[in-house]
């Protein structure tokens, strides 16, 4: 009898022990689980150091291996980015395309060429659960290094990524440069220029490069029109690439899928713009699969040991695309942008 006794004992205590610690499993896990969309390293097409971001339904791929870019930025599967087919097949060591989500620093005309920062091998960090950090190797011969930080930051109902990217002196002379966002999207979309209340420079409210180095501010084309305070560029216009002087900080994209893209900037309507045709704003409209979207910094006077940050912050939003016959509401797009980029 006493033997029976001692063991039930014994199974009453491993019973307890054993409910205690499936008791205690799920609060541990859920203290050491990571967040739902932690930043991570993935492979994607050749590349295989990408860095996913992911909120909610939004995305973005960044690679250090070839520029420091973005790859993707996509919300509910829609795309912002376009990606060279010839790029999926990227392959270490071997130069190819860059495309997608480029960054650059200019004044254009006048810049010291730099090739290792432009396509060569940077860095890549995790920052946090939405967050990357990419660093530019250093560009001797330039002077200079940069540094690109991205967060994909929830506002509004609505996810942005933004994008600053520092520009540092690394030379023992004075450096004077700009930034230059020089992203690709997919072709075939309305882009809409806001001119703001402050009149343009040029008679035309936009500059048209001729061939050579010919900048002509008095044009007409069809394809770009003026209407209710928005230049509309419509399709690929007789010369793609057309200058801005434009300080409402803000462009849209608004592509044939019901996706309108926006890139806001702060503008610095007193400070001096370095671009030849003192630009705040870019963009290059070839006849086919892509357009350049290129918000542009004012002129950074970095001395030895110096460096500057601008940030662009991109969202992707819906908005219909008009039908064939039909025009854009732009002052409801106006009104859209507004209500979800407000900071």
């Amino acid at each position: 009898m006493n033997v029976i006794r001692e063991r039930l004992k014994q199974r009453l205590s491993l019973s307890l022990i054993m409910l205690m610690i499936v008791t205690a499993l799920p609060v541990a896990r859920g203290e050491d689980a990571p967040p739902k969309d932690q930043a991570r390293v993935i492979a994607f097409h050749g590349y295989t150091q990408a860095i996913e971001l992911k909120r909610g339904n939004a995305r973005a791929v960044l690679t250090p291996q070839a520029g420091g870019r973005v790859l993707e930025f996509s919300v509910a599967g829609q795309d912002a980015m376009y990606l060279d087919e010839q790029e999926k097949n990227w392959q270490p060591g071997k130069p190819g395309s860059i495309s997608a989500g480029r960054f650059d620093y200019g004044p254009e005309l006048t810049v010291i060429p730099h090739p290792k920062i432009w396509s060569g091998e940077w860095t890549g960090e995790i920052t946090g659960p939405y967050s990357a950090k990419l660093s530019s190797p250093r560009e001797e011969a330039a002077g200079m290094q940069l540094v690109r930080e991205f967060s994909l930051v929830e506002r509004n109902k609505t996810v942005r990524l933004t994008c600053q990217q520092t520009m540092i002196n690394i030379s023992k002379e004075i450096r004077e440069v700009c930034h230059w966002g020089r992203s690709f999207s997919p072709g075939g979309g309305i882009c809409l220029i806001p001119l703001g209340d402050r009149p343009s420079r040029f008679p035309s409210k936009y500059a048209m490069y001729e061939e050579g180095a010919v900048i002509n501010v008095r044009n007409s084309d069809e394809k770009i029109r003026e209407r209710d305070g928005f230049l509309e560029i419509l399709s690929p216009p007789r010369k793609p690439k057309l200058g801005f002087d434009s300080q409402a900080g803000w462009l849209g994209y608004l592509m044939p899928n019901g996706s309108l893209f926006v890139k806001r900037f702060t503008t610095y309507p007193d400070r001096v713009y370095s671009e030849a045709a003192g630009l705040t704003l870019s963009v290059w409209y070839p006849t086919g699969p892509r357009i350049e979207l290129e918000p542009i910094g004012p002129r950074e006077r970095l001395r030895p040991g110096e460096s500057a940050a601008f940030t662009e912050e991109w969202w992707l939003l819906k908005f219909p695309f008009p039908k064939e016959g039909e025009q854009i509401d732009l002052k409801e797009l106006g009104e859209r942008v507004t209500q979800y980029t407000a900071q």
